[in-house]
């Protein structure tokens, strides 16, 4: 495993924490590459759970580097408040290093997240509200602040100020919001600096030091494929780069150096907030689905609306990310229904989609059309071998492979670490 990138293949919240804690137990480094803590995930270990929002699962390992990458955007309160929590589990938290070119959330940009949502009524994006949105924002209009104007107070107070500038004619003018004071943010963010700087380093060049040193690299994603703001249902979408070429960008290596490309995806499928989701269940399944699959968000405990597995998707999934192997999630939850149903084709305007549409005004007025395939009836979460499985349920595997291309490498019967069955 030199170099392996580990992403979501759906709208997020495929079952990412407990493959990238797998994978962790081989890595030297586990890198967060994107977005902030408006994404987590929740790891199972035994009667403990470890919900994470910013710090990579690697933090499990006492020999792993954890490392959030400069694609990423960082609340110096929560990333500080997570690592007591950790210290607290009786994990190390000094391990962690954090690129010193990874953006600064703003309590402006929390404001300004709430107050959007607020002003954009019934056509609210379903942001978290935590400010990534308007960090990214800001980052690409290049009036961002970054971990490394912590340590440059002058710097760091002009930037904030020149910032509030702009906001505070924002703030009350159009959203009836008021205005914010530039030294208490400024005195509250330099009180971050010194608890932050022993982690703050160029994670660029220890990474690829790193590679160079033969050390086994671990990229995980936040959110999902679908979800990418240049690639999924914009602009019900994060702000950042969830696919495999996020994870060259955010993180500063080169393609080269990548060896793996491993897709997560649950046996069926989920999002949370709005946006098109063309195989959604408004029944007594998609009801059964979220309950028996605990389909409540890691970050915010909202609730997750949930359907069949759409192949069309999974398959656009692979393409955009030259996926290597799949990861199949939550197989046993599929244990509750007789007959299985999996979209390989969308019907729309009289017009049959044997593939993603890449037109939003298409993608939401898309009609599944479904093969059904016999259900197994029986508890899988004690199969350890893929042999074992009954033999509806390896069917619904190899099908899945042969529609979308890519073989699946691992298969999870249940949240616990070693509920799990490796194919190859």
């Amino acid at each position: 495993m030199p170099a392996t990138i580990v992403l979501g293949a759906q709208w997020g919240d495929e079952g990412k924490g407990r493959v990238v804690d797998y994978f962790s137990e081989k890595a030297d480094y586990v890198v967060r590459f994107q977005g902030g803590n408006n994404a987590g995930h929740t790891i199972v270990v035994g009667e403990q759970r470890l919900a994470l929002s910013l710090i990579p699962s690697g933090i499990l390992y006492p020999t792993c580097i954890p490392v959030i990458a400069s694609g990423t955007v960082i609340d110096p309160k929560v990333l500080l408040n997570e690592m007591e929590m950790v210290a607290g589990r009786g994990l190390d938290p000094s391990r962690l290093r954090l690129s010193s070119n990874a953006h600064l959330i703003m309590p402006y940009h929390r404001k300004l997240d709430a107050a959007i949502e607020r002003y954009l009524g019934e056509n609210q994006i379903g942001t978290t509200k935590k400010g990534i949105g308007p960090a990214y924002t800001d980052k690409y209009s290049r009036v961002g602040i970054r971990v490394q104007d912590l340590f440059d107070p002058k710097i760091f107070t002009e930037k904030v100020k020149a910032a509030l500038e702009d906001k505070n004619k924002i703030l009350p003018r159009v959203y009836n919001t008021l205005p914010m004071d530039a030294d208490e943010i400024v005195d509250e963010y330099l009180g971050y600096a010194q608890r932050l700087r022993p982690h703050v380093t160029d994670t660029s060049l220890l990474l690829w030091n790193a590679i160079n040193d033969g050390s086994a690299v671990l990229f995980e994603g936040a959110q999902g494929t679908l979800l990418d703001v240049d690639h999924g249902t914009y602009p019900f979408v994060t702000s950042s780069n969830p696919t495999a070429g996020g994870a060259i960008v955010g993180s500063g290596v080169g393609p080269k150096v990548i060896d793996e490309i491993v897709g997560v995806a649950k046996a069926y499928i989920s999002r949370v907030g709005t946006g098109p989701f063309p195989t959604e269940l408004h029944d007594e399944v998609g009801e059964m689905m979220i309950e028996l699959g605990g389909e409540y968000g890691t970050v915010t405990g909202r609730r997750r609306r949930c359907g069949w597995l759409d192949l069309l998707a999974l398959r656009y999934a692979a393409r955009v990310n030259s996926l290597t192997k799949l990861f199949l999630t939550k197989m046993d939850i599929l244990s509750a229904f007789d007959t299985l149903k999996v979209a390989n084709g969308y019907r729309s305007g009289g017009e049959r989609y044997d593939e993603f549409p890449a037109q939003q005004s298409v993608l939401y007025h898309c009609e599944p059309e479904y093969d059904e395939m016999a259900g197994w009836k029986e508890d899988i979460t004690g199969v350890r071998e893929y042999g074992d499985l009954p033999k509806e349920a390896r069917a619904y595997v190899e099908y899945i492979e042969e529609v979308v291309g890519v073989p699946v490498g691992w298969v999870s019967v249940g949240p616990e670490r070693s509920q799990l069955i490796e194919i190859s």
